[in-house]
Parts: C-alpha cells; structure tokens; sequence
C-alpha cells in the first residue's frame, strides 16, 4: 500500500507509525484507517516493537467529521465495524509489543485507539478525553471495553458522561496509561522504551501479553495453567538460554527475538 496519510519506519527491529495529517491534528479518515491496519499488520510480520504516534502537536483529534458529511446517511455501524475494528484488532492483537507515543491531545475515537496499544507513553503537555456525548453519541473504538479495565468503573463512567478533559498526570494516577513524561524528555523516554522492547525477549513478550489478558476470564487454577503451559514455551527458546548464560557470564544478554 502507498501510505498518504501516515508514515511507516523500520529500523533496528522497531517500526514507527505514524500518522500524519498534523494540519488537522491527524483527524482520521477512512483512508487513514485503512493505511494504519495495513502498516500494524505490516508490522506484526517484521518488527519486534511498534510504535504509534502522531505528527505535529497533536496525537489524533478522533473522527474527521468532514470525512463524513452525508447527514442522516452516514451509517456509523458500517464504519465502526468495517473500519475501526480491523484497525483496532490490528493493534490490541498485534504478536509483538506496541506503544503508544501520546505527543498531544487526543480526543474522541483517536483516545481510544491509543489505549489499545499494550503501553501508553504520554508527554505531560497531553490530555485524552472521550468527547462522543458533545455531540450526541457514545465512546466508541473499544472505549466502553478499555476504560473500565484500566481505569475503573466509576472514573469511566464520569469520563464518558462529562467528557472532561484528563491530563496526563491524571490518567497516570488513574492507571489509565503507563506513565506521563515531561515534554523536554518524551522523545527520549518512548524511543528508549521502545528500543528496549525491539531488542528483548520476543517470545517472552508475546507470553506475558497473552497470559496477562487471559487472566480477567481464568479462575487461579486455569490461569496456572496458561502459566505453566506458556512459560514451557518460553524456557525452550533461544533467549531463555541466551538469558541464563548471560546471567552466569555476568553480562548483558543479546536476545535474538526466537
């Protein structure tokens, strides 16, 4: 696919995505949903780290509301199912770590996108908030699945029926992201994050991420299971040994991903 409303880097094991309509704070289109599906899936097949992140000032304001300018025709169904799922599912399924490099506000259907990565980094300057009942509707793009999850049922709920505004420092307090970074520092702090995941144990990270979502559905017991089973898998890879070895050697461990 040609890319025109994103950008897509690999290098070093670590894809960057990144979209890329600043002069609209990287509002999403349908063409724009398509290119980040299409670069997500890309990356599960060749990196092993991604990164979403927006250009400008901006991560992404939500829905292009011009891109949808049929009044009463517009069928957000058809949009969310045919366009927003397969982009979500590309990120929240994607078999390496993804990150979320929050470089601004984010509203609406983009906040939502953001927390389906497995980590959100979020520069101070930042604020997320669920803008869908300002006109008239409901959070959509997984946020009734994401925020009570990470921030609890009485924040998400106040969060969709205000659509307040949340800082960043907020929605790190809140368990909402994983940290919020001052702005001097963002750029270092989520390339630093990011390489460390492109250089690690692959396997292991797709074992904690698969076991750690099981979990919320798995009584003690199973989840032991899903433990046993997946950490069985993990001990018979290159970097289990890799790991031991440099443990023993007192070195750093080169993990090659297998």
């Amino acid at each position: 696919m040609d890319y025109k409303e994103i950008t897509y880097l690999l290098a070093d094991g670590l894809a960057i995505v990144t979209l890329n309509r600043p002069e609209k704070m990287n509002a999403l289109t349908s063409q724009m949903r398509a290119e980040i599906t299409h670069a997500l899936r890309r990356a599960g097949g060749e990196a092993r780290a991604v990164v979403l992140t927006g250009a400008g000032t901006a991560f992404c304001s939500g829905q292009d509301l011009s891109d949808a300018s049929n009044g009463n025709d517009l069928d957000l169904e058809r949009t969310l199912r045919d366009e927003y799922t397969p982009m979500l599912e590309a990120l929240y399924d994607c078999p390496v770590p993804t990150i979320s490099a929050v470089n601004g506000p984010v509203a609406g259907a983009g906040a939502n996108l953001a927390l389906a990565a497995d980590v959100v980094i979020a520069t101070e300057s930042a604020y997320f908030m669920q803008a869908f009942a300002r006109i008239g509707l409901m959070p959509d793009a997984g946020g009734t699945w994401f925020l009570p999850r990470q921030m609890g049922m009485a924040k998400a709920m106040g969060a969709a029926l205000f659509a307040d505004k949340i800082t960043a420092k907020q929605a790190s307090d809140w368990g909402m992201i994983w940290e919020a970074v001052p702005d001097a520092d963002f750029a270092d702090k989520w390339r630093a994050r990011a390489t460390y995941l492109a250089k690690g144990p692959t396997k292991a990270f797709g074992a904690i991420k698969q076991s750690i979502r099981a979990s919320s559905g798995n009584t003690l017991p199973e989840q032991l299971s899903v433990e046993a089973h997946l950490q069985g898998e993990c001990g018979k890879s290159r970097d289990f040994l890799e790991g031991v070895t440099a443990f023993m050697e007192k070195r750093p461990a080169k993990f090659e991903g297998r």
